[in-house]
């Protein structure tokens, strides 16, 4: 990102997330007057919590703060500095770009209705797009009209080539013939959305293992990526998306959008310290250049309500 590309980013992903530092802020400001004793120690432990991130980074966060060298008489932006310092502890190991490896480079991109799973893929083809590469829709979601039909508006606006087929048609033959046009074709980039119920788990976990199994039979080491989009207003429901999505589709990395909706944007946290897995990208708004990759820095400071 260029200077200004870079402020404009900071400028969204800052207000995208004032619920969730508003939340942090009277814990902050009673232990900038308090100092550092058990008692708001444990106060903030429980706000941390309340945002989202979790008892385990909670406790992990506050115990490393309760050795540091905090006296009465701290201003608010220097606990939030160091809070916001133990937070990006916290998510820098998961802070990773996707790295194309491959081409066509084959993405699998999974997550539950409604969680802007297709939007998603959208404008990641518009990311891809602008870096000058030859981008694929696969409209593997094909129990909804509304996610096809949502694809080739993307397609359109982005000049990435669509594949799709009648709803209730077979997503495992679709993403079979649209890796052989792929390959066929010399494209970057295959972005294949898939169904997102998780009503019948079974179901979907076999409805997957069919795509992945027929894709392979075209390209070997497909998916190169397996993304799993997560919409951040859920919560703590995240969490139970992660570990299902995870045993029935191989995540190998994580989207969250909505981070300007909710007052819980702490769930990143939590998920970072349960489960590891890369963050790639993540959302505060409705706009294309809303998604953005992860960096743990920006994101921690913003968390806490600090200045860039």
């Amino acid at each position: 990102m260029n200077d200004s590309t870079q402020a404009n980013w900071w400028k969204r992903l800052s207000g995208g997330l004032k619920r969730t530092s508003a939340v942090l802020g009277d814990a902050i400001a009673d232990l900038a007057k308090t100092g550092l004793d058990a008692a708001t120690l444990d106060e903030l432990e429980a706000e941390l919590i309340r945002a989202d991130l979790g008892p385990e980074a909670a406790g992990r966060i506050t115990a490393a703060l309760s050795e540091g060298r905090f006296k009465i008489g701290l201003g608010p932006d220097e606990v939030k500095a160091a809070l916001a310092g133990e937070i990006e502890k916290v998510l820098a190991p998961v802070a990773k770009p996707l790295e194309v490896t491959a081409k066509p480079f084959i993405i699998l991109v999974a997550g539950v209705n409604g969680s802007g799973k297709t939007t998603t893929i959208g404008k990641l083809a518009a990311k891809f797009r602008a870096e000058g590469k030859t981008v694929m829709l696969v409209a593997g979601d094909t129990f909804r009209a509304a996610a096809i039909d949502q694809l080739k508006i993307w397609g359109t606006r982005t000049g990435a080539s669509v594949m799709a087929r009648e709803p209730g048609a077979d997503a495992a033959g679709l993403a079979f013939d649209a890796l052989a046009a792929a390959k066929a074709q010399g494209v970057d980039i295959v972005l294949v959305d898939t169904a997102g119920r998780l009503q019948n788990r079974a179901e979907l976990m076999s409805e997957l293992e069919k795509m992945v199994r027929v894709m392979r039979k075209v390209e070997l080491a497909a998916p190169h990526a397996v993304l799993l989009v997560l919409d951040a207003t859920v919560g703590q429901n995240a969490l139970s998306q992660v570990e299902i999505f995870g045993k029935v589709a191989g995540v190998t990395g994580l989207v969250m959008t909505k981070l300007d909706g909710t007052a819980r944007g702490g769930i990143l946290v939590a998920i970072a310290a349960r489960f590891g897995l890369p963050v790639h990208f993540i959302g505060v708004g409705e706009g294309v250049e809303d998604l953005a990759a992860f960096t743990a820095r920006d994101f921690a400071r913003a968390i806490v309500g600090l200045d860039s």
